[in-house]
């Protein structure tokens, strides 16, 4: 059968969902309340409904007014129940699977999934498909396999037996088995494979013996990343596979799952010979010289990702990026609607969503604005209600909006609530160092592999520690005019820290760390508990041991 991706029914389904979306964001007030009617006409009679009386709520204002905004915390004893097992707490509906967040910003939170509430995500799955349709088509890109090495395998079970994972992994659980062998280039078995490396290997494996892979996608740029030098490190292992037709013997496979790969695997020795041209050509294999038709990438956008979107041309040239769902464990936020943009739709057809302004941040009883009263240049926090059973959920995460698409904001994501550090009170966010770090970069012509602010652990009055990780091919020739600059920059984007400096912040110093350093923290988050497929670096983060038995090549400070 033909990939959906290309299928024209499945294109025309896409793109009339894409149309709904866009009609909805034209009255935009009254495809709200109706979602948060339906929602709680839906809920009125769960624990949590009769508690607040949800079935005497009509409006979006009298739901403000009746139920406070809540953290996770609030929820948690509800969520507690629900995995021992009671029914009817927060949701109507059975429960079949729980998302967990990755932790990587805070302790796991658990998510309840039901059937009604993945058909309302789907809706902005769906409309972010018609989107990359749409665009493909404008742009000639031609859609088709995709290449998507996420694990399905569960990372454990309730007491009452209900499986979860990251959402990443839940959505390629749940998927149905069409689905999965229509849509992806490497047979179902290789999501199976629990050890990362390995599971790595069999997808780009696989991936590789097809010459005409349209579409690669990884959650997040870090991961696309990581998948580029695997293909880097294997390639001369992966294309002998590819010519004899055989697994390499020391992938870490359980047998009876090798026997199932195996005998779905088969040579290809002209794919194989033009992949060791390739490969002798250019020295190594990258995406973009091992499938010169790719259409578009598919990652997580704004926030931290501009970063790692530096070190992309070198893998994937000019690739399209396109940001897909703006999303989160608990829910779908927004939805992208073309290529190489930050900015979001708001995920009206899948969410409620409020927004706390900057000057409500720090009361107790914040004010929210609904999507249709906010500013262009504004910055807020988000408040989600959904079917997965949050009602006024303080999410955390913090946007900026950029414009407007019909009556609907265009919202960029800044950082999460708690990615801020603050040597004395000056509240420097991942959006500040980012922008910095950035400029840095192209000023001295080096590559950061990965880099964190921190603090120290003891001395006054506090200073900055910028911990830097360069790619291996890169050498800092000037570390003390690096920091120097480093002060100045920051100084122009954080003007309050530049303030700050004056009398209540020492001058920062620099540690450069040898390679690999970021990779031992990887393993150790991993450790931990979290999810491979979930791990996001911090860029600034007042943990004062985040980096302790870490090395340190050089450090410099200021005169």
């Amino acid at each position: 059968m033909a990939n959906p991706l290309m299928n024209l029914a499945f294109q025309a389904f896409a793109q009339r969902s894409t149309a709904r979306l866009i009609q909805h964001v034209q009255q935009i007030e009254q495809a709200q309340e109706t979602f948060l009617r339906s929602l709680l006409q839906s809920h009125q009679d769960t624990e949590f409904g009769r508690e607040h009386k949800l079935s005497e709520i009509k409006t979006i204002d009298q739901f403000r007014l009746r139920l406070p905004i809540r953290p996770y915390s609030a929820f948690a004893p509800y969520i507690q129940r629900m995995a021992h097992g009671e029914a009817n707490v927060l949701v109507p509906d059975p429960l079949i699977y729980f998302n967990i967040s990755s932790g990587s910003t805070g302790q796991k939170k658990f998510i309840p999934v039901t059937a009604r509430s993945r058909r309302f995500l789907s809706r902005s799955s769906r409309t972010a498909i018609g989107f990359a349709i749409k665009a493909a088509l404008r742009d000639q890109r031609p859609l088709g396999k995709i290449l998507f090495p996420m694990s399905v395998n569960p990372h454990g079970q309730t007491a009452s037996g209900i499986s979860y994972a990251p959402v990443s992994t839940s959505d390629m659980y749940l998927m149905d088995g069409l689905s999965r062998n229509l849509l992806f280039v490497h047979p179902p078995e290789a999501y199976q494979i629990a050890d990362t490396t390995a599971r790595y290997y069999i997808c780009l494996m696989f991936a590789l013996r097809d010459p005409n892979l349209r579409v690669i996608l990884a959650t997040f740029p870090i991961l696309a990343l990581q998948m580029c030098r695997q293909l880097e490190e294997h390639a001369d292992s992966l294309i002998q596979d590819i010519e004899v037709g055989q697994i390499a013997d020391w992938i870490k496979l359980e047998p009876q799952l090798r026997e199932r790969l195996e005998r779905k695997w088969s040579a290809a020795p002209r794919r194989a010979a033009q992949l060791r041209q390739i490969y002798q050509s250019y020295g190594r294999l990258t995406p973009q010289t091992a499938w010169s038709g790719l259409s578009l990438m598919v990652t997580a956008r704004a926030g931290t990702s501009n970063f790692y979107f530096e070190q992309f041309p070198e893998y994937f040239g000019d690739l399209p990026i396109f940001g897909g769902i703006y999303a989160c464990s608990e829910g779908n936020l927004g939805v992208h609607y073309d290529f190489n943009t930050d900015n979001a739709i708001p995920a009206i057809e899948s969410t409620l969503i409020e927004f706390v302004p900057e000057d409500q941040w720090e009361t107790d009883c914040p004010k929210t604005l609904m999507a249709w009263e906010l500013e262009v240049g504004r910055r807020y926090r988000i408040v989600l209600t959904n079917y997965s059973g949050f009602y006024r959920y303080d999410l955390g995460d913090v946007v900026e909006i950029e414009g407007f698409f019909e009556q609907a904001p265009l919202m960029r994501f800044l950082h999460r609530r708690g990615g801020v550090i603050s040597a004395s009170t000056e509240k420097t966010t991942e959006a500040h160092v980012l922008a910095t770090m950035q400029q840095l970069q192209k000023i001295f012509q080096v590559t950061l592999g990965n880099f964190c602010i921190t603090l120290p652990k003891k001395d006054l009055p506090a200073y900055y520690l910028v911990n830097i990780e360069l790619s291996p091919a890169d050498r800092l020739a000037d570390p003390e005019k690096f920091l120097q600059q480093f002060e100045v920059i920051m100084q122009s984007v954080q003007k309050f820290y530049a303030i700050k400096r004056r009398d209540q912040i020492a001058p920062p110093r620099l540690r450069i760390l040898p390679s690999g350093s970021f990779e031992i923290l990887r393993q150790r988050m991993i450790q931990r508990g979290i999810s491979a497929a979930q791990i996001k670096f911090p860029h600034v983060t007042e943990d004062r041991q985040w980096l302790d038995g870490l090395s340190i090549e050089q450090e410099v400070r200021l005169e």
